[in-house]
């Protein structure tokens, strides 16, 4: 009788996984450990059937495979990592954290091996510690990690992170051998955002990202590739894909909800790539119900739903992630479409060798900042959509009282969050707290934790700790209903308020701005002219200051412009959706004119390397670079030699100069 040994069952139950049927593939292996009880891989086989069960969603069914290996070899760490991530999902916290804990604490020889285990154990362990609000535990996890494997990109993203929604200041502390440079050059785009305003480096660092965090594709596209399109598209409508995970009740989600429907279908056929969580929700739903074509490529592998997009013939793919959590970069960086556009998820420039165009506006990239983007800087009058149908509330009244709010003071308020919040800010909001006697600052609550932190600061700047007043979580419709309990708004920098901001100006509050140098900097500025406010747009962070200590002193100053914003609505440019879209289009159809001529711009990726080793070099806490006078000196003659030299390629398979 032959006896089937592991490697055969191994490609057999592989085969089955890749065409789908990993069920099947589950019970080929449970059918071989029945009758190889005492083969020596036995683990091994029980592992793989756990990683097939988990996959399915049976986590039950997989926590007990993963057991089965444990019990087989108790000194093979891989299931302990598995069986902590199926016990996490279950909700079985304490379960997870023992699995995970007992390889972190099982290092033994210093292997390849077991230094891989570990940091994943500990990886695991960072994350849920941060989802359960324990942020010092995590810290200290996620160092750890970073003395064992110092040179983990994610570990020192996912460090840095943490720090800033901590509010733990300077940042940038010595890490595992990494001074501050070493830091900032491994940063993530949107950290440094929060961080620095700073666009060249911002530039700098999303290209780095894009290298070093996802790689060059090995298989990848060009012109000659849809050069069939050319001839086909007069004859057809054009057909634009939006690819975002965020399509859903996110804030992302929240703004583009009403600007599907309005798309003119004559035109264009649109087509939504969605690649986010698999939750349900009213907003998701109603723009599955608002495209004409809906694909769920969450659980595609970048070769299915490359296949996908292009038996879609998408003609202009546009990025709404970009350096965002959820994104499909690598996916992008194959080039699925003709053109690719960089829109409204990620405020900045992608740095990426694929991304030809950017929208914008003309405050969030003026006349002459157009060299801080890779891509061709094109622009709507106001780059943000907004929906006019979105609900506030459930109808009942809401009082001061029922948010913990004093009646007859002035309520400043910030719900960005806390990561937006840097000393430069925290100072500037003490200081119109100290301006006006009685006042309080609104601020959206994180965890117990920050909480304390930030009172402490506040006590330290000579303001008594209850004048900061932190606001629950909640649904986004009562999240709206209560702005209007605010009587001011005051913006963040470098990375101002966004959606947070148009929400504000929707329910009447004023927005305080002042803009900086950068595209996460200036998008409020473009937001507070589009809603018909242009005065509360500061010169300066001193003007900031004084005008918001004036208008807390005069709350009734404040009362027209709370009555302008609420009766201008309906004209509002910030707030004019059909606009938006019928501009956008135009703009789609300027995209596709240029690739039929054969003008597609090739992005400008020139020495970026350079622009980083410059930039990391420079002391972005020692004073605040938006207005920094030795900023523009600084790059000055680096920016007017970046374009001298021969461009620098990524590597020797990928040149970002392809072609465009």
């Amino acid at each position: 009788m032959h006896k089937t040994g592991i490697a055969e069952v191994v490609g057999s139950a592989q085969a089955l996984a890749a065409a789908g049927e990993g069920g099947l593939a589950a019970e080929l292996y449970r059918d071989w450990t029945a009758r190889h009880p005492d083969d020596p891989l036995l683990h091994a086989a029980e592992f793989n059937r756990g990683v097939l069960l988990a996959d399915a969603g049976d986590l039950h069914g997989a926590v007990e495979a993963f057991g089965a290996a444990i019990a087989r070899r108790p000194d093979f760490l891989p299931p302990y990592i598995n069986r902590g991530a199926a016990y996490e999902k279950l909700g079985a916290t304490a379960q997870a954290m023992a699995h995970w804990a007992h390889v972190a604490g099982s290092l033994g020889a210093l292997t390849g091996d077991a230094i891989a285990w570990k940091s994943a154990a500990l990886k695991q362990m960072a994350q849920m510690l941060e989802g359960t609000r324990r942020l010092t535990e995590a810290d200290a996890v996620l160092r750890q990690l970073a003395e064992i494997a110092p040179w983990q990109r994610d570990v020192v993203q996912h460090w840095i992170s943490l720090r800033q929604r901590q509010c733990l200041w300077p940042l940038l502390q010595p890490l595992a051998g990494h001074d501050a440079a070493a830091l900032k050059r491994r940063m993530a785009p949107l950290s440094l955002a929060c961080h620095a305003d700073d666009p060249m480096l911002q530039l700098a660092i999303a290209h780095a990202h894009g290298r070093e965090d996802h790689g060059w594709p090995v298989r990848f596209r060009t012109a000659v590739d849809f050069a069939d399109r050319i001839a086909e598209v007069p004859g057809r409508r054009l057909r634009v894909g939006y690819l975002s995970s965020d399509l859903r009740d996110h804030a992302i989600g929240s703004l583009m909800a009403g600007m599907f429907a309005l798309h003119d279908r004559s035109r264009l056929e649109v087509f939504a790539y969605y690649c986010g969580i698999a939750q349900e929700d009213g907003t998701k739903a109603r723009i599955r119900a608002s495209v004409e074509h809906w694909r769920d490529i969450t659980a595609l592998d970048d070769d299915a739903a490359e296949a996908l997009m292009l038996a879609d013939g998408v003609d202009i793919l546009v990025d709404v992630n970009g350096h965002t959590r959820g994104a499909r970069t690598r996916l992008l960086l194959r080039r699925p479409a003709p053109v690719v556009v960089n829109w409204l998820g990620y405020p900045g420039s992608m740095g990426s060798p694929v991304h030809h165009y950017i929208i914008a506006d003309p405050h969030i990239v003026p006349d002459g900042a157009e060299r801080f983007c890779s891509e061709r800087v094109l622009r709507l009058a106001c780059y943000q959509p907004n929906d006019r149908a979105r609900a506030t509330g459930n109808g009942q009244a809401q009082t001061r009282a029922m948010h913990g709010l004093p009646e007859d003071v002035t309520v400043f308020c910030s719900f960005n969050g806390t990561q937006k919040i840097t000393p430069f800010v925290f100072t500037r909001w003490m200081e119109i707290l100290r301006g006006v006697p009685g006042s309080v600052l609104w601020l959206l609550k994180s965890c117990d934790e920050i909480e304390a932190r930030l009172r402490a600061l506040a006590a330290a700047a000579g303001v008594a700790p209850e004048r900061l007043v932190f606001a629950p979580i909640i649904g986004a419709r009562d999240h709206l209903a209560r702005y209007p309990l605010a009587d001011l708004f005051l913006d963040t920098l470098p990375y101002g308020a966004h959606t947070t901001a148009s929400d504000a100006l929707w329910m009447g509050v004023p927005v305080l701005t002042v803009p900086g140098r950068g595209f996460a900097a200036r998008v409020c500025t473009s937001l507070v002219h589009a809603a018909g406010i242009p005065d509360f747009v500061c010169a300066s962070a001193e003007d900031y200051v004084t005008r918001a200590i004036a208008l807390g002193r005069d709350r009734a100053a404040l009362a027209p412009v709370r009555e302008r914003l609420l009766a201008g609505r309906a004209g509002a440019l910030l707030f004019d959706t059909p606009r938006l879209v019928r501009d956008l289009e135009a703009l789609f159809q300027g995209m596709w004119d240029d690739f039929a001529a054969g003008r597609l711009p090739q992005p400008d990726l020139v020495n970026l390397d350079v622009a980083l080793d410059l930039g990391a070099a420079m002391d972005h806490e020692g004073s605040e670079v938006s207005f920094d006078p030795r900023w523009a000196a600084r790059w000055q003659d680096a920016m007017a030699r970046r374009h001298e030299f021969a461009p620098l390629p990524p590597d020797g398979r990928f040149h970002p100069a392809a072609e465009g």
